[in-house]
């Protein structure tokens, strides 16, 4: 029977213990602590890996590194597929050509399938990364459909389609960024090193060869005709985020708002704007907006010839065309403009010049 002793202010306690059992109680905690520390160090390696693994798709432009090379043991053509890739191949070739999607389109969801589900022999009935299932590695719980549905490589096929077609630029894409817009993956950049086989499926399934490839570089299309300065700076910025989400109060570098685009692009040329639309307006020299250019900025406000009520801001590209974060929803883009837009404010800013006395 152990004889408790009591302190004289305190609770009871236990007898003391000798020094070498003292010794190895004190071992214990330290030795609990050290291996959670372990632990801990491990979770993190593997979150990092996790999300920077695959490199970021957006860093070396808008054309992937390497773009049209196979890497090493990497399949190349439908004869190093099984026949249930194979088969899965030609299900989205079918599904995309039903659609009449554009090849370009059946080469981002090949190239997709692939790295999501290896054509179908990997991971599609059992949910390996949370409730991913089926050929895209699609999940219920992000309103992709039912199990059952997911399952079928027909529905994930046209699903996953109707999501790529709906993003502004995606045939102007690297594949990388297409499939990354559509599927979120924490590994964006591995979807590059599956285009030249998708390619030569498009070829042995359909006919179809030559299809046209990712732009060589950032400054193509609109803002290749600008001289180099601030404008075509600003437009290249911007218009190389399309089809990345808006987020009420972002400003990058994986989402925006509005404002935190224009902040961005132009930061990006050397010019500094304000934070918000509003304030925006007031960051550089007035235009009517029929005299607008490439590089000014468009205005919208409850009241138009109030600048106080100013609540929205895009990039004019030229040719009435313009570049915005939009709304929740609604992803990045570019898209048709009229000068006689309901609440467009009717000076345009041109950022870098002088302001209005």
């Amino acid at each position: 029977m152990t004889t408790l002793l009591r302190p004289p202010d305190g609770p009871p306690r236990l007898p003391r213990l000798p020094v070498r059992l003292r010794f190895l109680r004190l071992l214990v905690p330290v030795g609990v602590l050290a291996l959670a520390l372990v632990v801990v160090l491990l979770m993190g390696l593997l979150v990092v890996g996790q999300f920077t693994g695959g490199g970021d798709p957006d860093a070396a432009g808008t054309c992937d590194a390497g773009s049209g090379r196979a890497a090493v043991g990497v399949p190349t053509t439908a004869a190093d597929l099984s026949p249930v890739q194979r088969q899965t191949a030609a299900t989205i070739v079918g599904v995309a050509k039903g659609m009449a999607a554009p090849p370009r389109a059946w080469i981002v969801a090949l190239a997709t399938a692939m790295q999501e589900s290896r054509m179908g022999t990997a991971g599609i009935d059992v949910a390996v990364d949370h409730d991913s299932l089926g050929v895209f590695q699609q999940r219920p719980s992000q309103g992709w459909g039912s199990p059952d549905e997911i399952r079928d490589p027909v529905y994930a096929t046209k699903t996953f389609l109707s999501r790529l077609l709906a993003v502004p630029g995606w045939a102007d894409m690297p594949v990388t960024r297409a499939a990354q817009t559509v599927q979120r993956s924490a590994f964006p950049s591995a979807y590059a090193k599956w285009e030249p086989l998708a390619e030569s499926l498009v070829g042995d399934l359909a006919g179809v060869t030559g299809i046209r490839p990712c732009e060589e570089g950032p400054t193509t299309g609109v803002a290749a005709a600008l001289p180099p300065g601030v404008a075509r700076t600003a437009v290249d910025f911007a218009v190389a985020e399309t089809g990345k989400p808006y987020v009420w109060g972002a400003t990058g570098p994986s989402s925006y708002d509005c404002s935190g685009l224009m902040l961005r692009a132009f930061q990006r040329a050397g010019v500094i704007l304000p934070r918000v639309s509003r304030d925006q307006y007031g960051a550089g020299g007035h235009v009517p907006v029929a005299q607008a250019q490439a590089g000014d900025l468009l205005f919208w406000a409850y009241d138009s010839s109030d600048p106080d009520s100013i609540h929205h801001v895009a990039l004019y590209l030229g040719d009435g065309k313009m570049m915005e974060a939009q709304q929740t929803g609604v992803p990045l883009g570019v898209r048709s403009v009229s000068f006689t837009e309901k609440g467009l404010v009717p000076l345009a800013t041109r950022p870098g010049t002088a302001p209005p006395t």
